[in-house]
């Protein structure tokens, strides 16, 4: 299954690669924070396949009784598990907390609780299927891969206990900018996980 996972900036050059057919085998969108809602609407529209997304440190609040905006066509996975195309898919949105007032920013403490609240869903997965999880989307990347060490940028530590836990094949996050396109700063393997930062956009193949 080949997937379209983007994250962090809209780029002109999707609507053109868009517009031109360039992602007509991608099967599934998936956003990993701070993306604006039309960016993705666009997408799920002009290449017409599903789409799941985690909210990042720069997102609205997502509260269905007070702010029941998202994007049209997405499914807001933070927290949840989903099933598409035989393929386990988990989210966790957010990123370390590094303003008082943020919203989708947690400390360490608090995205433990966080990650904890998954265990029943990833529970039942492995009851159901043997497995917890094939594919774990995230805005922020695990501590110490692909993070940085200034206070906005440090990952959670959180997602390597969510990772060993889980053991998703693959983990796709953003919220860290690279400009040095080399495979040790945007590609890492954690255990049996391999962790791709997304940023700004990234095709990946995934099998089982």
């Amino acid at each position: 299954m080949k997937i379209l996972a983007v994250s962090d900036q809209a780029l002109d050059r999707i609507y053109t690669l868009s517009a031109s057919g360039h992602f007509r085998d991608v099967e599934l969108i998936l956003g990993c924070g701070d993306m604006p809602f039309e960016y993705l609407e666009y997408l799920v529209t002009m290449l017409n396949v599903p789409m799941f997304y985690v909210p990042g440190n720069h997102d609205p609040r997502h509260d269905p009784r007070q702010n029941p905006l998202r994007p049209e066509g997405g499914i807001n996975l933070d927290l949840e598990t989903a099933r598409h195309n035989k393929f386990l898919i988990g989210g966790f949105g957010g990123s370390i907390r590094y303003r008082p007032d943020g919203i989708n920013q947690y400390s360490q403490t608090d995205a433990y609780y966080r990650a904890m609240l998954m265990l029943p869903r990833l529970l039942l997965n492995r009851l159901q299927y043997g497995r917890a999880l094939d594919i774990l989307i995230s805005h922020s990347p695990p501590f110490g891969i692909h993070d940085d060490s200034d206070p906005a940028h440090q990952g959670l530590k959180a997602l390597n206990w969510l990772i060993r836990i889980a053991k998703p094949r693959y983990h796709f996050h953003g919220h860290t900018h690279v400009y040095k396109r080399n495979l040790e700063n945007v590609e890492a393997n954690f255990g049996l996980t391999k962790i791709i930062n997304v940023y700004p956009y990234k095709t990946i193949e995934v099998s089982h």
